[in-house]
């Protein structure tokens, strides 16, 4: 489908038609590629410059490749990645995430609420602690979230008090309840206390709220999900080489005088089945406004003649060996050559901002084609 899709807007661009024949050639080669992508619109740009968080930042450099190419299909668990970011922005511990961009078909896999530790206040009296105790409740009643009754303990840790950094609470129950149930997110409470449960005043732990010198510290709640979307059964494994299987041909060749056929003929038999480049820039279909990365990645193709007998370096399946026995020899009518077709794909992912300005990153199965064979 995505090699369709890219030679609809290669078609947009190079057609003589009229300027509305193209227009609308293009608008449906862009309506296909979202299908690709699982979208029915693309996602507005944020209204103003917006820095990812550096998780996602750091989660997508882990996963992929500047291009966006999965280095190890097993290191996301799922399909997606969500973040969000606290909306109360009080400097009270309490936390809420709005997650209506999360679809009805997503299945939650692991919730965690992100925040970041600050440096201990500096106190005077009795010689402190170096731990206390970290609880993170799910909010039941808005209005009794300080009574047993109207929160629910869903994390409890120690926390030095010696250290600086992010702190990371597995509450995938609660997420669960509030995708079940919108109107059931009440947001979420985290106490600190003594390490007998006493009551700490002031508390000598503070997490950040994202304001001020601490804007890159934002509360982040990181959602990994899977959408049930999934590609072809082609082998994926290994980190992927993305070099060109075979020296590019020169862009220009020689043709002989001879009779087109021939020429064509002759032209195949020097061009068989490799993979060749092929370039996908966002930028140039307009959507790096809402893509974060990668900027573009190169798709691959594969192109080229698959003649008897077939070698081993065009890796045929057995299948194809006997079809190109029958089509050499007629023995059967109607049969024609194997086709070179990709025969290993990559899976890519992208970070982007979706309608709520919130930081997505996504695993898309399928798109680069590792290596071409005769099938």
């Amino acid at each position: 489908m995505l090699g369709t899709v890219l030679l609809l807007l290669a078609l947009a661009k190079t057609a003589c038609p009229s300027p509305a024949s193209v227009a609308s050639r293009r608008a449906e080669a862009l309506k296909k590629l979202l299908e690709v992508f699982g979208m029915e619109d693309p996602p507005a740009p944020p209204t103003h410059f917006k820095q990812p968080p550096q998780y996602m930042v750091d989660l997508f450099n882990t996963v992929a490749n500047a291009d966006g190419v999965t280095k190890n299909p097993d290191i996301l668990e799922g399909n997606t990645v969500r973040s969000f970011l606290d909306k109360t922005h009080s400097e009270e511990m309490r936390f809420l995430f709005v997650l209506s961009s999360v679809a009805k078909n997503e299945k939650i896999l692991t919730a965690e609420l992100h925040l970041f530790r600050l440096w201990p206040r500096v106190t005077d009296g009795p010689k402190r602690h170096h731990f206390c105790q970290v609880s993170v409740y799910q909010v039941l009643e808005k209005d009794k979230a300080d009574t047993p009754e109207g929160k629910k303990l869903l994390a409890a840790r120690l926390v030095s008090l010696q250290t600086s950094g992010w702190e990371v609470f597995a509450i995938t129950p609660a997420v669960r309840d509030w995708t079940e149930d919108e109107s059931s997110n009440q947001g979420l409470l985290v106490t600190v206390q003594g390490l007998a449960g006493s009551p700490l005043d002031p508390p000598p732990l503070q997490f950040a709220s994202g304001r001020g010198p601490h804007e890159s510290k934002k509360p982040m709640l990181v959602l990994f999900t899977d959408d049930g979307r999934r590609g072809a059964s082609l082998p994926t494994a290994g980190f992927p080489d993305l070099k060109p299987q075979a020296p590019d041909l020169p862009a220009k060749m020689p043709v002989p005088k001879l009779g087109r056929s021939r020429s064509t003929r002759s032209l195949n038999r020097l061009q068989h089945c490799q993979r060749h480049p092929l370039s996908v820039d966002f930028e140039e279909i307009g959507w790096s406004g809402w893509i974060i990365s990668p900027r573009g990645y190169n798709a691959f193709h594969c192109k080229g003649s698959c003649p008897f007998p077939l070698g081993g370096n065009m890796r045929p399946t057995n299948h194809a060996t006997v079809q190109s026995i029958i089509n050499a020899l007629k023995l059967s009518e109607g049969v024609s050559s194997p086709c070179c077709v990709p025969d290993k794909l990559y899976s890519i992912n992208l970070l982007y901002f979706d309608d709520d300005e919130n930081v997505v990153l996504k695993q898309y199965d399928d798109m680069v084609a590792g290596s071409c064979g005769c099938h």
